[in-house]
């Protein structure tokens, strides 16, 4: 069954739903999420996307990102898919929504009002082979150095997240 997505305004209204990839290839604006998780030590869980994911394969992401269905509560989509992507729990307190637009490597376009969540790692992560190659925890002054360094290692999305709202990704979730 095809896949189908929030489209909203730019005060994140929905007007509407698409398919998955007319809405990427039209790159019209719709409902996204991104996850940031942090174990006790401050360091945060990045995921290298798996080589058969449709777009920015092989490259490193922040923790989990996606799309709620219709009539799912984004709160409630982004812990679905934490369960999917990376087979975990996670106490999550939203850090507000950031728009923006990127160009995929494939001519996909993200636009997308995604809403930024932060939490508490609640166990160790058994990712989907599928969605996931690899993960690491790190330190954010160590991400920020290798971004420095090696700025295509890094989906598009996320690229933008360390370049234009660090303090916003790397807010440390609320005491659990």
């Amino acid at each position: 069954m095809e896949e189908r997505l929030i489209l909203v305004d730019e005060s994140d209204v929905e007007i509407g739903v698409g398919s998955k990839l007319d809405v990427h290839l039209k790159g019209i604006r719709h409902r996204a999420f991104s996850i940031f998780l942090w174990n006790e030590r401050g360091e945060l869980l990045l995921q290298r996307r798996a080589p058969t994911k449709y777009h920015s394969a092989g490259l490193w992401a922040n923790t989990c990102c996606g799309h709620p269905r219709p009539e799912e509560q984004v709160k409630r989509a982004a812990a679905r898919r934490l369960g999917e992507e990376l087979g975990m729990e996670a106490d999550l307190y939203e850090n507000g929504v950031y728009g923006y637009v990127a160009r995929m490597s494939n001519s996909l376009i993200e636009n997308e009002l995604v809403h930024l969540f932060s939490g508490h790692a609640l166990g160790e992560p058994v990712p989907n082979p599928e969605e996931v190659d690899l993960l690491k925890w790190i330190a954010p002054e160590d991400l920020l150095a290798d971004f420095a360094s090696n700025p295509g290692d890094y989906a598009p999305w996320f690229a933008l997240y360390l370049s234009e709202i660090p303090s916003r990704i790397f807010a440390l979730p609320k005491a659990a």
